[in-house]
């Protein structure tokens, strides 16, 4: 399948979903790894850079999605069929509540646990609950299970890209791939 310019995503959207895509799978194996430290001031300073990134990731993913509201992806492939479509564009959403339901739910557990969230050490962000251990508790589960919900549809992400890439066949991996990347992808070995 050819691709023109029209079937690419553009710079700034390739850029939100790699930075997101590099952070989200990161944060998670950090919030996997220092659950189980003992308490010390290594295991605090890991979770201050867990609420950083977190809410990095928060504002990454409204930028995101105020972008995509502007612009529109490229269609999807003529080949796929209404099911095909549905579950693409519903895990597309999927994704997007989960890029801003984690990061919102660590916010709130914080906030509900009595730890305000001061960003980068420098910018303290708003408590949005009032302190209340039994809700906060309630809230770690909630961030737990949004967590596992995420390495889910990670999974099926990247598995439906790597069908377009290597069963369809379909180029539709390439449009979210840096141009130079696609660029390199495209050429011929010269004889």
């Amino acid at each position: 399948m050819s691709h023109s310019r029209n079937a690419q995503y553009t710079s700034f959207a390739k850029l939100l979903h790699w930075l997101i895509a590099l952070l989200m799978p990161g944060i998670l194996a950090l919030g996997f790894y220092m659950q189980d430290l003992p308490f010390s001031p290594g295991k605090l300073e890991l979770y201050s850079w867990h609420k950083w990134l977190g809410v990095s990731v928060f504002l990454l993913a409204l930028a995101r999605i105020g972008y995509r509201l502007g612009h529109p992806p490229p269609v999807l492939p003529a080949h796929m069929n209404r099911l095909e479509r549905l579950a693409a564009h519903g895990g597309h959403l999927v994704l997007y509540a989960l890029m801003l339901g984690i990061p919102l739910s660590g916010w709130l557990m914080s906030s509900a646990k009595g730890v305000q969230t001061v960003w980068f050490g420098v910018l303290p962000l708003p408590d949005l609950l009032a302190r209340d251990r039994a809700l906060g508790a309630t809230l770690a589960q909630i961030h737990a299970y949004l967590n596992f919900a995420f390495l889910g549809m990670l999974l099926l992400h990247t598995l439906a890209a790597l069908k377009h890439q290597f069963i369809d066949k379909d180029g539709l991996l390439a449009r979210m791939l840096p141009r130079c990347a696609y660029a390199a992808g495209k050429r011929s070995p010269q004889a």
